[in-house]
């Protein structure tokens, strides 16, 4: 790969990790509605020192002076207390789907276009008021000084006004649509399918078995400690870490999976051969950390947030089965797209065949796991979960290629001790081993 590929590879990683801090800030499009706000007020205000302000124009505000402060004040201070509900009614939003549901999903939340809208909104009318409100001038009884009083402006504002009750209704029923199991699972899931299809792209083919990790046997020549502080592992630029392992002739292993916490100092790579023309802080840059992690490039935190969702379902506390079925609904329609995609092989050669590169990552069993054995554990003795989940791994091995059916039958091994172990009488247990899409039911 050319140094320009390799520098435009990085710029497209930065400005993913960039657009991902952005689209989880809650004040960046409100940030915006104050921005419009102060540049209609302007417009507003420039185009009112052009109107002509004859006794028969209908923009004319009819209100003198003090009717134009008392308008804008009103308007402004509504706007704070609109403010203040919104932002009151978001705090206890997270709040609640936090003890609810998983903390976990709570950047679903802060990453919610609406809400941002709804609060830019009352700001921005808020900052248009007080700007507008500076505009007026004068009084009834001070004839000394000519009033002025920005008609299409003071108008302006009471349209805004209209746009905010209009947003107000459109929020409060927008909660309470957001906090729902059903709209909460299915933002999750939209955004592990579009990671599943960036990661996974293409079919199986005519694979018969899964990539292997071709780890040395001898141990490396180098480690590089994680020079930064400790996060977890969210981006790997592969493409970076290839170009610098082949021009310095070497094999280079990343140690942490995606996902994987990484203290300061630990192992972050690896290097087999003379690395004394490798360029470690080339390597280094190629591995973004951060604080949680994102679905930037680990597909395998979307379900971890999903099965978060069904234990959190199935505990004492909450003791909610069907609510745990419905996150499994999300959980099968992955597995099942993903159990015909090619997985990346974490080993990767250069053009002449030369191992260059190592980097771990989950197969397709490590995904089953991850969906089934929590679930399966927390719910058993549960006949709801117990069929849905006996749906959802033989619908798996229907479609399943001969490579990947081994895990499938070891899951229902399992579900069938879990149920020999949960159900003494002898008709629980047969219904309990009955697949049901719906975890209950006749079929």
């Amino acid at each position: 790969m050319s140094q320009g590929a390799i520098q435009r590879t990085l710029t497209r990683l930065r400005s993913t990790r960039l657009a991902e801090r952005l689209g989880t800030s809650y004040w960046l499009l409100p940030a915006l509605c104050v921005m419009v706000a102060i540049a209609l007020s302007s417009g507003a205000e420039a185009l009112d020192a052009r109107l002509p302000q004859t006794d028969f124009a209908w923009y004319l505000f009819r209100g003198g002076p003090e009717g134009a402060r008392s308008v804008l004040s009103a308007v402004a201070s509504s706007m704070m207390t609109f403010s203040g509900l919104v932002f009151s009614v978001t705090i206890l939003v997270l709040q609640q789907a936090s003890n609810q549901y998983s903390p976990r999903i709570l950047r679903t939340f802060l990453s919610d276009r609406q809400s941002q809208l709804t609060l830019g909104i009352f700001v921005g009318t808020f900052v248009y008021a007080l700007l507008t409100l500076r505009s007026v001038r004068g009084t009834s009884e001070e004839l000394h000084i000519q009033a002025h009083v920005p008609s299409l402006s003071v108008w302006l504002a009471l349209v805004l006004v209209l746009l905010c009750v209009g947003a107000f209704i459109f929020f409060i029923h927008h909660v309470a649509q957001s906090i729902r199991a059903v709209v909460i699972l299915g933002r999750i899931h939209d955004e592990t399918r579009a990671t599943l299809e960036r990661m996974y792209p293409q079919g199986v083919g005519q694979d018969t078995h899964e990539p292997e990790l071709q780890r040395p046997l001898t141990p490396p020549s180098l480690v590089v400690p994680h020079p930064r502080s400790s996060g977890v592992l969210v981006t790997v630029n592969e493409d970076r870490l290839m170009a610098c392992a082949k021009k310095a002739g070497v094999l280079v292993g990343l140690v942490p999976m995606m996902g994987d916490f990484v203290p300061h100092g630990a192992p972050l790579l690896e290097v087999w051969g003379d690395a004394e023309e490798l360029d470690v802080k080339a390597l280094t840059d190629a591995v973004g950390t951060g604080r949680e992690r994102t679905l930037q490039q680990d597909t395998a935190f979307g379900f971890r947030q999903l099965v978060d969702v069904a234990e959190r379902a199935l505990s004492p506390g909450i003791n909610d089965p069907t609510t745990a079925v419905q996150a499994l609904d999300p959980l099968h329609d992955l597995l099942r797209h993903m159990v015909q995609r090619r997985f990346p092989s974490p080993s990767r050669k250069d053009d002449a065949g030369a191992l260059r590169l190592l980097c771990p990552r989950p197969d397709w069993d490590a995904y089953v796991r991850l969906t089934v054995d929590e679930i399966r554990l927390f719910g058993a003795g549960d006949l709801q979960v117990t069929r849905r989940l006996r749906f959802l791994v033989t619908d798996l091995l229907s479609v399943a290629p001969a490579f990947r059916r081994e895990e499938l039958e070891r899951q229902l091994r399992l579900l069938d001790a879990s149920i020999d172990r949960a159900f003494q009488d002898a008709s629980d247990a047969a219904m309990a081993r009955r697949p049901s899409p719906q975890g209950h039911g006749p079929r």
